[in-house]
């Protein structure tokens, strides 16, 4: 170990830790607004970056298809719940978000092809198919389910995170994928290079965390969304729809884990179940946050990206498990000065 080794591992792990602290963030909010510990939140990376990368290939993505699909599953769903209960004016959106979208969307990425597009238009178009499967995810699996307990949730998570793992096998097979960088090139500081796509991943992670910081501090969604993650009860007598709170953490956890997994993808091998360790990682950022600390976490997973990046030079074979046993005493640490609360 030298000065030059430590300043290549330490930019290393401020990359990865960037990565980690976006979806340590949509897992603290995902849990702070419905009480899911989201474990399916890596398949959205995962997604986020294979569908890039069948586009470059020139092939129609399976995400396209499971779009469709989950679309029409979540319309007929709420038509019959809207007929039931005579509110005809929900009809017009149910089909418009649900059907007619969801439609669009793959008449233009299997009749347009999207592989002669530029990367901007390929990254919009993936975005656009694999964001709206957070909050359909959310219609079908969660909202049935969201006055259950904590455990019957995560039961459900679980079960969810399986089914999105089969079916990115399914739709994208066992071999890894790439895509090219956004940018060639490189910029030197003193002895230590930094390539292009690492400043594009700390970069876009950085603007992400701060819109991400307006958005809850200046809109009113945003405001909505703390005010259910406060007080779900509150906010709910307040007006606020907390269904709507739901769907719009989902939204935007989706978005942050796609969004991830497209910068990510240029830089390492995305395989269909690569989301899962990603998202693990993230995970133990938002613990030591105590998926209540939005600052804590992105800090925490910061420190998760070093950690496992030095690691990586004194232990390889043992780098996962020095980054997952640390899990451990931050447990214990908050068991023994959290005061234990009832759930009700």
């Amino acid at each position: 170990m030298d000065l030059q080794i430590a300043l290549l591992l330490g930019q290393d792990g401020i990359t990865n830790g960037a990565i980690y602290a976006l979806l340590a963030l949509a897992l603290v909010l995902i849990f702070a607004v419905t009480r899911v510990i989201f474990i399916p939140q890596g398949e959205f990376v995962a997604f986020g970056a294979l569908t890039l990368a069948a586009f470059q290939a020139g092939k129609t993505p399976g995400t396209v298809w499971l779009l469709l699909g989950t679309g029409m599953l979540v319309a007929v769903i709420d038509i019959v719940i809207a007929l039931r209960a005579g509110n005809f004016r929900r009809l017009p959106r149910i089909v418009l978000w649900n059907l007619a979208y969801p439609a669009a969307i793959a008449a233009g990425a299997v009749g347009l092809a999207p592989a002669t597009w530029p990367l901007a238009l390929q990254i919009a178009l993936s975005l656009a198919i694999v964001v709206p499967l957070g909050p359909m995810v959310y219609r079908l699996a969660f909202q049935p389910l969201a006055e259950a307990s904590v455990l019957v949730l995560l039961i459900v998570s679980v079960a969810v995170h399986i089914g999105l793992v089969g079916l990115g096998l399914l739709f994208f097979g066992a071999e890894g994928s790439r895509t090219p960088a956004f940018s060639e090139g490189s910029l030197e500081v003193g002895s230590l290079s930094l390539s292009a796509q690492t400043l594009w991943v700390v970069g876009c992670s950085a603007l992400l965390i701060v819109a991400l910081y307006l958005f809850f501090e200046r809109s009113l969604y945003g405001k909505a969304l703390r005010a259910t993650a406060i007080n779900r009860t509150g906010a709910r007598l307040m007006g606020i729809s907390t269904v709507m709170a739901g769907k719009l953490s989902f939204l935007l956890a989706a978005l942050i884990g796609a969004f991830s997994g497209i910068l990510i993808a240029p830089i390492t091998t995305i395989y269909y179940d690569t989301g899962f360790l990603v998202g693990l990682k993230g995970f133990v950022g938002a613990i030591i946050g105590g998926l209540a600390s939005y600052p804590v976490a992105a800090a925490g997973a910061v420190l998760v990206g070093l950690l496992e990046s030095y690691s990586s030079f004194w232990a390889s074979a043992f780098k996962e498990v020095i980054v997952f046993t640390l899990i451990i005493p931050v447990l214990l640490w908050r068991s023994l000065t959290s005061h234990h609360v009832e759930e009700e």
